[in-house]
């Protein structure tokens, strides 16, 4: 058997390509938050999670510009050598007081962040115990400790009884992390954190959480999930990313100054990997300080995820009921969310969609997302381009 041989098998996405319905890989070519081009159309951006609008800020463009022409393009090495910049100390001070943390520790991407935590800290012996919804990001890390002889155990969807049921037949005296996103980031849903506490506390396990769905989004100031339920003292670690909310490139990991420290001279992912670029954590730096400044931003965003929830539902759209920026629109199945995909791009709106094995059967959507910057205009336009397709193909 040719190792390609299952490149050439596959078909799928040419198949799709071919009816025109491909909806995948489409290039931006201009971007004005809300709008973008795409394609020589102006078309509303319904699936960005350029949540506070940031990317486009003059200060965020300010700051990255200046940072290119102090530091160069690059940091050529890895923190662990000659990659750390003095730029990349102040954003982990600055990230720590924002959280309200020992120490923050940055890493190239968000995706990587957590294979630098989780393999790094959960070893031959050990348990990951992991939210079955859990990001790609947190997958991969989980898999990597199993590969070093960890153990991975996995409860069903934010179900606390489950989580339970799975980590109280482990061994009381092992050690365990619980891993699970704050916000969920194809349904939006946010994670039980008070009881999911409660449980680790009573079995023996530290705590992970990933914000990158809830950083500016949900928490006092935009602080994230262990804000939202006044657990800050409480939970061991939080990741996230600077690909969202702060409009750059990059991840990072709170915790304490012991754990963090580990982390810096033992995670494989922080030592081998190239630091994250000037001009990326000057960005980040800047965004964070339109967050502290300006924190009606948050207040904003929901407002419009709310607005948009709303207006679908009240249309007979099947929404998965939250409170964060992702609105997903239940669809069905496959086929039907390819075209209506192309429809809704033909009307003016781009959404992301979301298929099997992506999603489960029957859970296909359009996952659509907010941003500050949208305005009533767009959102209104959101919901009657929606109604319009949706009662074309028979969903509403």
């Amino acid at each position: 058997m040719d190792l390609f041989q299952k490149c050439i098998d596959f078909t799928r996405a040419d198949d799709i390509k071919a009816t025109g319905l491909y909806p995948y890989f489409r290039a931006i070519e201009a971007n004005e938050g809300p709008v973008v081009q795409i394609e020589g159309r102006k078309i509303i951006m319904a699936g960005s999670n350029n949540y506070l609008g940031l990317t486009s800020h003059p200060k965020v463009k300010e700051a990255a510009i200046k940072a290119i022409q102090k530091y160069g393009t690059g940091c050529s090495g890895s923190r662990y050598l000659t990659g750390t910049l003095d730029l990349h100390i102040e954003l982990e001070e600055r990230l720590a007081k924002f959280f309200n943390s020992e120490a923050v520790l940055l890493f190239s991407t968000g995706y990587i962040t957590a294979q630098g935590i989780i393999p790094t800290l959960v070893q031959r012996g050990e348990y990951v115990v992991s939210d079955k919804d859990n990001h790609a990001c947190i997958v991969a890390g989980n898999l990597m400790a199993r590969s070093g002889m960890a153990e991975m155990v996995r409860y069903k969807h934010n179900d606390m009884e489950d989580l339970e049921r799975v980590i109280s037949k482990l061994p009381l005296e092992s050690a365990k992390l619980i891993v699970s996103d704050g916000v969920f980031s194809t349904g939006g849903e946010i994670v039980e954190l008070p009881r999911l506490n409660e449980i680790a506390k009573k079995y023996n396990a530290r705590i992970l959480i990933d914000d990158a769905h809830a950083v500016g989004v949900i928490g006092k100031g935009g602080r994230g999930t262990a804000s939202e339920f006044n657990l800050e003292n409480e939970i061991d670690m939080t990741m996230g990313t600077f690909s969202k909310t702060f409009a750059s490139l990059g991840g990072f990991v709170t915790g304490s100054a012991k754990v963090i420290n580990y982390l810096k001279h033992h995670s494989a992912a922080l030592i081998f990997s190239a630091s994250p670029t000037p001009a990326s954590v000057a960005s980040a730096l800047a965004a964070l300080d339109i967050l502290e400044a300006e924190p009606e931003r948050a207040t904003k965003l929901i407002s419009n995820a709310n607005k948009a929830r709303k207006g679908l539902v009240e249309a007979g759209f099947k929404v998965i009921d939250g409170r964060t920026a992702i609105v997903p629109v239940i669809v069905g199945d496959d086929e039907r969310a390819f075209k209506m995909w192309r429809m809704l791009y033909d009307e003016g709106v781009f959404v992301n969609v979301f298929i099997s094995p992506g999603v489960p059967q029957g859970r296909q959507m359009m996952r659509t997302s907010y941003m500050a910057t949208h305005e009533d205009i767009h959102i209104d336009a959101i919901v009657s381009i929606f109604t319009k397709v949706g009662k074309k193909l028979g969903i509403i």
